[in-house]
């Protein structure tokens, strides 16, 4: 994945407000939705997703200036920490401690007791007991650490995906890419397991890929539970008398009644065109009006709301102290 701050744009002196109003400029310009005749656009949506998720974030953002987390947020490898005759330490970067142990008796060789782990790990425990015999100088014992291959990722994908399933295509750290097929109705922080397509080791059986589910902010719909919630802008002419208005869903869009004399703010509930739920029924959708006005001066607006306040006065603020 390429530099998050080449993907948004920014510079890396760049203030958070700054990152935000980059993401979301251009999360609305690429979203699949509005690109549906561009087969890249799900990719590039993805990839800014993935790029504010870390620098978003305040913690993963001075992770990843300081070198310690990559472009996917995923943990670089440090080297050894701490030191120590013949130990490869564990520390931050994730990696198991071996001591090494010469078999020659106590004191001898590397001092005190586990390289037979690395060996098992590599060849199988029937290579390090087969090493027994014939002088070496080394004990092998196949009792030692178990071996974790499981590979885990996480995928993002949007909140339509999430909704209708489809295939997505994730790329692992060695560079191989899969296509995944996303069940409709996953939920942030799922896991879809693949087996076998984990790491490999000599003397062990492949692990699988876990692949967690992350659902990318969406441009104009906000989630709560099972429910959605939409912002839906209306002119002051369909306030006041009245209209049928395109308004979008998960799904497809509908048409929307406005009612006469109708304020910014009004809610209107849409049954079952929220987010699945556990019991397989769906959430709802929440449309709130919002009257927006015209851009610019509009000397005939001013002089009708003009004559219109003189005639007809009135305080939406009275009940307020």
């Amino acid at each position: 994945m390429r530099d998050p701050y080449e993907v948004l744009g920014v510079p890396r002196s760049a203030s958070a407000a700054a990152i935000k109003s980059a993401y979301r400029k251009l999360a609305k310009k690429h979203h699949p939705d509005s690109n549906k005749d561009d087969p890249k656009a799900s990719a590039r949506f993805a990839e800014i997703n993935s790029a504010n998720e870390i620098l978003g974030d305040e913690d993963k953002r001075k992770q990843f200036d300081r070198g310690e987390i990559d472009a996917e947020g995923k943990p670089r490898f440090q080297g050894f920490p701490g030191g120590g005759a013949g130990r490869a330490g564990a520390g931050g970067g994730g990696f198991e401690n071996y001591t090494f142990r010469s078999g020659g008796g106590p004191g001898g060789g590397f001092g005190g007791g586990g390289f037979e782990d690395i060996l098992n790990s590599m060849f199988g425990g029937g290579a390090t007991r087969g090493a027994r015999g014939g002088g070496n100088p080394f004990e092998f014992d196949t009792g030692g650490v178990g071996v974790d291959l499981d590979l885990k990722v996480a995928m993002s994908v949007t909140l339509e995906e999430s909704v209708k399933g489809g295939e997505k295509r994730v790329r692992l750290p060695s560079g191989k890419e899969l296509n995944v097929k996303v069940p409709p109705g996953v939920t942030a922080g799922q896991q879809i397991r693949l087996k076998g397509q984990g790491e490999s080791a000599p003397g062990h059986r492949p692990g699988d890929l876990l692949i967690t589910i992350q659902i990318a902010p969406h441009p104009y719909f906000k989630v709560e539970g099972s429910d959605v919630r939409l912002d839906l802008p209306i002119t002051l002419y369909e306030a006041v008398l009245g209209a049928k208005v395109r308004a979008p869903t998960l799904g497809s869009a509908v048409e929307l009644s406005i009612p006469k004399n109708t304020s910014s703010g009004r809610t209107f509930r849409l049954k079952g065109k929220g987010l699945p739920k556990s019991d397989g029924s769906m959430g709802d959708l929440f449309v709130t009006t919002k009257i927006v006005l015209p851009d610019g001066n509009d000397a005939d607006l001013e002089a009708l709301m003009t004559k219109w306040r003189d005639r007809h006065p009135y305080n939406p603020r009275s009940n307020l102290a």
